[in-house]
């Protein structure tokens, strides 16, 4: 098929290349044109594993193309996917403005190219309604346009999205009659011969769909954080109470491990939608908030640990940071508890010195130049009074320890994963403070 992707973000990216990975012509629009040369080049302009070499193989097969002319990426495409950005505020409401001049170009494009039925995707994150406000606004702008409407939410983690997408757990897709939902079976067809399903149900349910799921999986690390909280008031390990819990066949494991709560694109502008969405339609949505409110809490709790530390101040102290990305395997650090606590460190006096495998230049983007970003974990922790742990790379999984407790001014560990056994860190003389866990005898803490 001939596809058309509107947007080069990490959505509109990860799917252009791996529907041109099956055979499709597709062309990918955006505004930028920095971007659009760079990707020409076969330059990725984000860290995925494995994304730049299947963007490499495709253009180079002459099945990827980049474009900043809608003329040239509209004339020829089947299936149009909106895959542009839906910012939200402090409150939760998204801001579709790069949605809605999509379909506005759309439109002029049916208007100029008119004669064959084309379907027009969201796949963008939205509201729930917005897809048919889509379908709306280009009918009135184009009444003679022969077209489908259907959203298609994605489910793409970051750091295996080209994994998700290949082999999908499962694929959503809301239309308005079968042919669209048997085009997007014939789509779809090389990535679900795993056995897992394509779901076509209905416009409306599909974009709840994507809400509900992130929701829920923001709910399971809140729920965590909060055991893990109340095992360190009264003294229980939260590693043996999950292995305990999650036992349980109807609980699982998947998103139950304590930390400093979640980050990224996804989980947090998502909750925060559910919570406007019921906010407007009047509808109370106690838990959703509830998932938010802690998560907020996680880092304020963790930073005040650190300053409780070093005795309520962090004036003339300095400390290291490990991780700034909001997850390992990208260099995505939107709402990244990182920043919120070099941010909260820098406030209180202290100087910060980090590292972070693949995300020092998106992070130098969002902190200014107030931290030290070095490219050597260990010289990052040189003189530091503590290291804070915030990102669970490999990297950090196993270091040198002797290398760095002598690196470190004082041998002080705050680890917002939980990388390391607190009785090995008290053997090594470290102190060392995680999440969850209760104080061991034989060091100032070993929690």
């Amino acid at each position: 098929m001939r596809l058309t992707m509107v947007g080069t973000g990490y959505v509109g990216l990860v799917t252009g290349v791996c529907f041109a990975g099956t055979g499709n012509d597709v062309t990918c629009l955006d505004l930028d044109p920095r971007k659009i040369e760079s990707l020409k080049q076969g330059r990725c302009p984000i860290y995925e594993p494995g994304l730049e070499e299947l963007l490499e193989r495709n253009i180079k097969n002459g099945r990827l193309r980049f474009t900043t002319d809608a003329t040239d990426a509209y004339k020829h495409a089947e299936v149009i996917f909106i895959c542009v950005g839906t910012p939200s505020d402090s409150a939760g409401h998204a801001d579709l403005k790069y949605v809605m001049a999509a379909a506005d170009d759309i439109a002029a494009s049916f208007i100029r190219f008119p004669g064959k039925t084309r379907t027009v995707v969201v796949k963008s994150t939205v509201p729930v309604g917005t897809t048919l406000k889509v379908r709306d606004r280009i009918r009135a702008a184009a009444p003679q346009a022969k077209f489908h409407i259907a959203n298609n939410p994605e489910f793409l983690k970051e750091g295996d999205a080209i994994i998700d997408f290949n082999k999908p757990d499962r694929v959503v897709v809301g239309v308005e009659n079968e042919e669209t939902g048997e085009l997007f079976r014939r789509l779809y067809e090389p990535f679900v011969r795993n056995g897992h399903p394509i779901y076509i149900m209905d416009i409306l349910s599909s974009e709840m769909v994507k809400y509900a799921s992130n929701n829920f999986l923001a709910t399971k690390i809140s729920f965590i954080n909060e055991m893990a909280n109340l095992c360190e008031a009264y003294g229980a390990d939260i590693a043996k109470v999950r292995e305990g819990m999650c036992a349980d066949k109807r609980i699982g494991s998947a998103f139950l491990y304590p930390g400093l709560g979640y980050g990224g694109s996804c989980f947090p502008k998502d909750t925060l939608a559910c919570i406007a969405m019921g906010q407007s339609a009047g509808v109370p949505v106690s838990v959703s908030q509830a998932v938010h409110d802690t998560n907020q809490r996680q880092r304020d709790r963790f930073f005040a640990r650190i300053e409780s530390h070093f005795g309520a101040t962090l004036k003339g102290k300095t400390l290291a940071f490990w991780g700034l990305a909001f997850k390992p395997r990208t260099d995505d650090v939107r709402e990244a508890p990182a920043l919120t606590l070099i941010a909260k460190a820098i406030s209180a006096g202290a100087t910060v010195r980090a590292f972070d495998p693949v995300a020092s230049e998106t992070a130098r983007a969002e902190l200014g130049p107030a931290p030290a970003i070095f490219a050597d974990m260990y010289e990052a922790a040189k003189g530091a009074d503590a290291l804070v742990i915030c990102t669970d790379w490999d990297d950090f999984k196993s270091p040198d320890f002797d290398r760095l407790g002598a690196a470190l001014k004082s041998r002080t560990i705050f680890d917002g994963r939980n990388l390391y056994r607190p009785d090995e860190m008290s053997r090594r003389s470290f102190t060392y403070f995680s999440v969850g866990r209760a104080a061991r005898p034989g060091s100032a803490d070993t929690r």
